[in-house]
């Protein structure tokens, strides 16, 4: 039996709560198991019956019932891996994307049978690489993203799925030290067709850099978020091409009240702080509710932040009210499929699934 820091069998009953007069649906958390013990790090839903999620020691898990069996297997070749980040497509299909303690460390694989077998699509050959995060628009079309390497961010994109291209000529100049945090791999994100963004730290300023064309152009924008090298914005998403969200803050224990979140309402050309959400550290992943299609029907501006042993929270209205999510901690991912599906990720295989 997995020991969960919530109870074998933890279940937040439904409730109320009242936000800016009006009422809200406090969510659901019902502890699932992984059939791991390898500690989670990425979460992707294809769907609500169908996710992918990855981790340590070469580790993914997959569930095609919703979360009530999983099925845990380790990538051959990459057992002393961590699979920062994971794209699922389908109950076939999904994507992982290594860290390791070698430049060649920094792998792409994908499976196309429900991970029995995986390819390896691409592996690093720039020894000053590394590649934080991966996003995709369809399941052939994506980015990948890298911390800078003497000024130029070596990123990639992949448009057939199964060829991943050097896009670097195609980025802005990148300041002193600037990079990624692959916390949760969700320090890039996708929206649409052609929209993306990618949230940096590590320099004097945390920027969001954006594309509207599927990564021909892009464009630097910087944000109200603390950066240092051990700081910056970690993770960001959008639910429609204008309004998004960025969360970041300090891995420096000596700075654990620094979790912040922004938002922005013109495609991240700016940003707004919020209230500040009732975490500390870090926060390593945040997610939309709305899950996985976008639009700005239920569930909209509701938003929930992770901040690993920092706790984690809610937000019915995108940063104005907090809410804690009581005894979560040790999660490093969150994501949804829809409101009433989504799952959080982290130590020790623990998975969480929330529901709106």
């Amino acid at each position: 039996m997995l020991k969960r820091s919530l109870g074998a069998f933890l279940l937040v009953a439904m409730a109320t709560v009242t936000a800016q007069g009006q009422s809200k649906v406090v969510p659901t958390l019902t502890p699932q198991d992984s059939g791991t013990t390898a500690g989670l790090i990425a979460v992707s839903p294809v769907n609500p019956q169908v996710v992918w999620a990855s981790g340590r020691l070469g580790t993914f898990v997959v569930t095609t019932d919703g979360g009530k069996t999983w099925k845990a297997g380790v990538v051959p070749g990459a057992e002393l891996l961590q699979f920062r980040d994971v794209e699922g497509v389908s109950a076939k299909v999904a994507y992982l994307q290594s860290i390791g303690a070698n430049p060649e460390d920094f792998r792409i694989y994908k499976t196309v049978d429900g991970g029995a077998t995986w390819t390896m699509q691409f592996q690093n050959q720039n020894p000053l690489a590394f590649y934080d995060c991966f996003a995709f628009w369809t399941p052939n079309r994506g980015i990948s993203f890298s911390d800078s390497v003497n000024g130029v961010f070596p990123n990639l994109r992949i448009t057939d799925g199964m060829v991943w291209e050097d896009i670097s000529a195609n980025m802005p100049p990148a300041l002193p030290g600037e990079a990624g945090f692959a916390a949760s791999g969700t320090c890039v994100a996708t929206q649409g067709g052609q929209n993306a963004w990618i949230a940096t730290g590590g320099s004097t300023v945390a920027r969001v850099l954006a594309t509207t064309d599927g990564g021909e152009a892009w464009n630097a924008y910087d944000t109200p978020l603390v950066s240092s090298p051990s700081a910056g914005a970690f993770t960001v998403a959008f639910r429609n091409p204008w309004n998004g969200i960025v969360g970041g803050g300090d891995l420096d224990p000596a700075n654990p009240d620094m979790a912040r979140t922004a938002v922005s309402a013109d495609g991240g050309m700016t940003w707004t702080l919020t209230n500040p959400p009732p975490v500390t550290g870090a926060i390593f992943g945040l997610a939309y509710a709305q899950g996985i299609g976008g639009g700005d029907g239920y569930g909209s501006r509701t938003v929930v932040v992770t901040a690993n042993a920092g706790g984690a929270a809610w937000t019915p209205d995108e940063g104005m009210t907090w809410y804690t999510l009581p005894g979560v901690t040790g999660y490093w991912a969150v994501a949804f499929a829809s409101p009433k599906a989504g799952w959080l990720v982290g130590t020790d295989g623990r998975i969480l699934k929330i529901s709106f």
